[in-house]
């Protein structure tokens, strides 16, 4: 019989050792009467009265970062492209642009990465831990009308009041727009708009528009959160890349060696379970809910869509974004964590109830 081999997403590893500045006080920002930042505080603004986005923010995309797509309704995406992302996630999405080491294209600007805002007159910087980044020109320019396709595309930007207007254009078709693997053509054109509603929050809006693969022009919001004290903790894909000599078979192969479990057995799995290592570039602690329907087992990561998980055994089941889930028990048989597998190792999720 063909062994299941769980995949790992290589979005983004994070290390949990000490590091330089990483909890280095960030000089000038507003305190509390305890000493931690106080992220309710007035946003800062530049000489100029602009609001001044520089930081390091983590994004908080839930929804968005696996399925761009999700609000959009049945024909709205060409059939062919529906297939592609069928396709891809039968393919464990190993050929996704994070897992090839590739930078991730307009699928940064709605994921759940961090980016450091660095802002200057005339230029914004959007620097990314894996060593990309992104030239925001505020000097007045055009967008090129033939542009040269790259992975980052070409972005000029403006004010509307406190909002920042970012329109984009000139990505290669070789990016993913999301997790799932929807694409996109090199006419695809996007429109970010960016406000600091105070000293520790952004808002985000992102508006995609690619009439090749899309029926019509979409937004999605998500929001970000100041990472204050601390800075980048540079991430390099090819130094940590599991071989994808190990991600062999497809993600339907997990039906063929699928075995029955017992309803009571799959009821006692039933809970919240809060991420006690942290892994990947995604806020921190992550959650997986757990829920019995119709006799099957689902698990949901915090704001994604449900997967139904596929049992290998009583305790192991696959079918987790492409990742395996295995309940660990204590000596009277009480569930206590859940272990999320991937090739790297377990990462393990405590029981809250």
């Amino acid at each position: 019989m063909k062994p299941i081999v769980f995949v790992i997403i290589l979005f983004a590893l994070t290390t949990t050792l000490a590091a330089q500045w990483l909890k280095y006080p960030t000089p000038g920002i507003p305190r509390t009467a305890n000493g931690k930042p106080n992220l309710a505080a007035p946003a800062p603004r530049t000489a100029d009265g602009k609001p001044d986005l520089s930081g390091i923010w983590q994004r908080i995309s839930a929804k968005y970062s696996g399925n761009v797509a999700a609000d959009l309704k049945p024909g709205e995406i060409q059939s062919w492209a529906e297939a592609l992302v069928r396709q891809r996630a039968e393919d464990f999405r190993k050929d996704s642009p994070g897992i090839q080491c590739l930078p991730w294209g307009p699928a940064e600007s709605t994921s759940a990465r961090k980016t450091k805002i660095v802002q200057a007159p005339g230029l914004i910087l959007m620097l990314d831990e894996a060593l990309t980044y992104r030239q925001i020109f505020m000097d007045g320019r055009p967008l090129e009308t033939d542009p040269f396709p790259s992975w980052m595309g070409h972005s000029v930007g403006r004010w509307e009041g406190d909002t920042l207007v970012v329109e984009s254009n000139g990505f290669n078709d070789r990016s993913w727009l999301d997790g799932y693997g929807h694409p996109h053509s090199e006419a695809l054109r996007t429109t970010e708009r960016y406000r600091r509603v105070d000293f520790g929050h952004m808002n985000i809006e992102v508006t995609l528009n690619d009439r090749q693969v899309y029926a019509r022009p979409w937004a999605v919001s998500l929001r970000a959160e100041l990472n204050a004290d601390s800075d980048l903790l540079e991430s390099v894909c090819n130094e940590s890349h599991t071989s994808l000599e190990h991600w062999v078979g497809k993600v339907s192969d997990e039906k063929k060696t699928e075995v029955k479990v017992a309803p009571e057995i799959l009821a006692k799995y039933a809970g919240t379970y809060e991420e006690q290592d942290l892994w990947g570039n995604r806020p921190h602690p992550a959650m997986i809910e757990i829920t019995v329907s119709n006799g099957a087992l689902f698990a949901e990561l915090k704001g994604r869509e449900k997967d139904r998980l596929v049992a290998q055994s009583e305790t192991n089941f696959s079918g987790f974004h492409g990742l395996g889930i295995k309940f660990v028990t204590d000596g009277r048989g009480a569930v206590t964590h859940l272990l999320e597998q991937h090739i790297s190792g377990d990462y393990r999720f405590r029981r809250t109830r």
